[in-house]
């Protein structure tokens, strides 16, 4: 293993009524040595703004991207350099909000709550501890711990890791969370991914008979029911949880490509298309979310772990 510790500031800017952590302009990024590099096939790069960036590339040609500010996936390329996920083009780089697009994480809340919107992971930097490469597939971990700002919002100290492997045709994920603290908490917990589709080519497969929690119109009040539809579309604004979901979900992006999501203890899935409310791209994504809604509760030392595994047929 080739352990690589990297550690950034804090941002405050999306929770303004914290103190402002000390800064450090102008650190230097670490890096793997071009040997190690070339190797394990991961590179930690300045990407947007300016933030570090760590670039997978497999043996098979395909290629992903992982910002550590949010521990967010930003793309996943196959061999044919097509991307998979979708980044919206009103994203920022600059740690004053989440990054918008790819994989953010929603944690320790998912949705709105007594946090801020999905939590504070997707707003803090993560670190990148741990790479390796098996048998031509580059594997990464990311760690994100509490501090202050995590704190000030949820008074609980926490131990994340998330491994991301590249495969020619597959991108997999595990999320490992351990309650440190010396008292039991809860979670609610979920991957927003964003996959690039043609909104109304799109369907997914899998989701007929899981019982409905449908946000739209009332977010506040959602209307219970089950799916009746083999093929899910996107007719217009969807913000629909689907409780109980199979472990796995076949997505047709529209754009000629097949993409199986499996999962492992990610036990909902959400659906999600803005519509004409984001009119620059509604048309270009839809978010296909593996999903925990009902609370994760963890004792002392205790570790919760699911897994994401998106392969390309």
């Amino acid at each position: 293993m080739a352990m690589v510790s990297m550690s950034f500031s804090v941002n405050t800017v999306a929770f303004p009524n914290l103190p402002r952590p000390n800064r450090y302009p102008g650190m230097a990024f670490a890096s793997l040595s071009g040997k190690e590099s070339m190797s394990l096939g991961v590179r930690v790069i300045e990407g947007e703004g300016n933030l570090p960036k760590v670039v997978l590339t497999s043996s098979g040609g395909s290629e992903a991207e992982i910002y550590l500010f949010g521990g967010c996936i930003t793309s996943w390329k196959i061999a044919n350099g097509k991307d998979l996920l979708f980044v919206r083009p009103d994203a920022v780089f600059n740690k004053k909000k989440a990054i918008s697009g790819g994989i953010p994480h929603c944690f320790p809340q998912f949705g709105p709550g007594a946090l801020q919107q999905h939590g504070f992971a997707r707003n803090m930097d993560w670190s990148l501890v741990d790479s390796d490469n098996v048998d031509g597939n580059p594997v990464v971990t990311l760690e994100l711990k509490d501090e202050s700002y995590s704190r000030a919002m949820w008074d609980f100290s926490f131990h994340a890791l998330y491994e991301v492997t590249l495969n020619t045709k597959s991108l997999s994920t595990e999320l490992k969370v351990k309650n440190t603290d010396n008292k039991a908490f809860s979670f609610t917990n979920a991957l927003h991914t964003y996959f690039r589709a043609s909104l109304s080519g799109a369907t997914l497969k899998g989701l007929k008979g899981c019982k409905t929690l449908n946000k739209h119109p009332d977010p506040l009040n959602p209307v219970e029911g089950v799916e009746e539809r083999d093929l899910v579309n996107f007719p217009g604004f969807v913000d629909c949880i689907y409780l109980a979901s199979p472990n796995e979900l076949r997505l047709d992006n529209g754009l000629g490509d097949l993409i199986s999501i499996k999962n492992t203890n990610w036990s909902d899935a959400v659906l999600w298309n803005p519509y004409i409310e984001m009119e620059a791209c509604y048309k270009d994504f839809v978010c296909v979310e593996n999903a925990k809604i009902g609370n994760v509760e963890l004792e002392p030392d205790q570790t919760w772990t699911a897994v994401q595994h998106m392969s390309i047929a």
